[in-house]
Formats: C-alpha cells, sequence, structure tokens
C-alpha cells in the first residue's frame, strides 16, 4: 500500500475533495459533528465516491496531535501530482501571473500566502528548495484549501529561474523598502513574478540583482515593513486590478 499523509481541517479537505478526490484514501469524521458543515462535507464525499468513516474525537487527536482539525481529518496520497514549472507556464492561456518566495520558511506565513495567490488566480508560487518551507501539515491547513488548487513549486537554483521567466518575457517584479518606484506609481506589463523576501532579511542580493524592477510599498505610519502574506496580498492585488 503507498503511504499517505494527513490533511485536516474543512477547508483543506472539502478543497481536496473538489479538486482532486482520487487522491483521497479515506476521510475520518467526528461523530459528534452534526451541522451544515458536516453534512456539506459527507454530500461532497458520497458524490465523489470517497470513504468517509464516523469516528471519536480521541481518534482525530491521536490522527492530528495538537493540530485544530476542526473534526475532520483525511488521508491522502503522499505521492502528490508533480508539476513543473514548465507544465504551468506552457499551458496558459493569459498571461503569467507568478508569487515568488525567497527564504519563506515560516509554515503559517507559506500558508497565507498560497491563500493569497488563490485569492487573486496566481497561477503558481516558486520557491527555493533551499532556505525555505515546505508543504507542512500546518501550512496545508493555513493555506484552508489553496495548497490544493495553486501549484507550489520548488526549483534548485532560484536565480536562474528568474532568468529563465525573464526569457520567456515575464517581468520580474521585486520587493524592496528600498526600491526606486513606489507600487502604486510603477509600470510593468501583464506578464509578471512577484518576488518577496523573507521578513526581516528580505530577498537575497542575488535575487535582487535578477529583478527587472524594484518597487516599494509605501509605509506611511510608524511601522517599517509588513508581514510577507500581507505584502504579497497588496502587490499581488494592485496587479491583478491592472489585469483587469
Amino acid at each position: 500500500m503507498s503511504r499517505a499523509r494527513s490533511i485536516y481541517g474543512f477547508h483543506a479537505v472539502l478543497s481536496k475533495l473538489r479538486h482532486d478526490p482520487e487522491a483521497i484514501v479515506e476521510i475520518y469524521l467526528d461523530a459528534e459533528r452534526k451541522d451544515a458543515g458536516a453534512r456539506d462535507l459527507i454530500r461532497h464525499a458520497e458524490g465523489a465516491g470517497v470513504k468517509l468513516m464516523s469516528v471519536e474525537g480521541k481518534r482525530l487527536e491521536s490522527m492530528a496531535p495538537g493540530a485544530r482539525h476542526q473534526g475532520v481529518v483525511a488521508h491522502v496520497s503522499a505521492q502528490q501530482r508533480h508539476v513543473t514549472l514548465d507544465d504551468v507556464l506552457d499551458t496558459l492561456e493569459e498571461p503569467a501571473f507568478l508569487l515568488v518566495l525567497d527564504g519563506v520558511q515560516d509554515p503559517h506565513n507559506l500558508g497565507a500566502c498560497l491563500r493569497v495567490a488563490d485569492a487573486v488566480g496566481a497561477h503558481a508560487v516558486i520557491a527555493p528548495k533551499d532556505r525555505a518551507c515546505g508543504l507542512t501539515q500546518t501550512a496545508i491547513k493555513v493555506a484552508s484549501g489553496a495548497a490544493e488548487t495553486v501549484p507550489y513549486i520548488m526549483v534548485t537554483n532560484l536565480a536562474r529561474t528568474l532568468r529563465e521567466l525573464k526569457e520567456r518575457d515575464i517581468c520580474v517584479i521585486g520587493t524592496d523598502d528600498e526600491g526606486a518606484s513606489d507600487l502604486y506609481a510603477a509600470d510593468w506589463p501583464q506578464a509578471t513574478a512577484w518576488v518577496m523576501g523573507a521578513e526581516g532579511e528580505g530577498m537575497r542580493r542575488l535575487t535582487r540583482e535578477t529583478c527587472d524592477l524594484l518597487v516599494r510599498i509605501p509605509m506611511l505610519g510608524s511601522v517599517s515593513s509588513l508581514n510577507v502574506s500581507v505584502a504579497s496580498g497588496v502587490c499581488l492585488y494592485e496587479a491583478r486590478r491592472r489585469r483587469g
């Protein structure tokens, strides 16, 4: 039998049911859950032909110890569909819209960034294999289903990947406190890859030097920076607004 991993929380499990039900081995639902959310989950599971078991809360606690599972845990195939950046870009029917995370290692931040990427309709989130967070259970939970809908692509050499994006006429835009252009005054084409650095450290030097454009988010109050997921939301929604 192939190895399985666990995902938990209603958003994550429902999203998996909607977008990739074949990967779900079985779902465990707290027998005490009789609410509308539980009924909706049961309906989707039955419609997808996915096995669902009603169990005691203690069993769920043993499956996801310490996690806020909301009364539902699913076992899914550990063999995730492998998606490359070329797979994504070669099938696009519109200008590329990408989020790049350079050095983001906190799973809560990764999950929140994936959620933002899903909300704005970004095509993928890209990160380096070194100094980056993988798709942990915490990241998947915080993403509220977006980890199942937005490709998260980890690359060996981020600077090289950015250069390859530029060769495809995708404008690489970095966010930097000392960026020459204000986000709202800068101009950029439709096809973009938005690069966010880690909190505190920001983008690495080579990443910054590879960008076509550096923009700064106006900070009008007393704080000097934003959380990476908030900064991602500010930039990506401005880019989405201009895409129409």
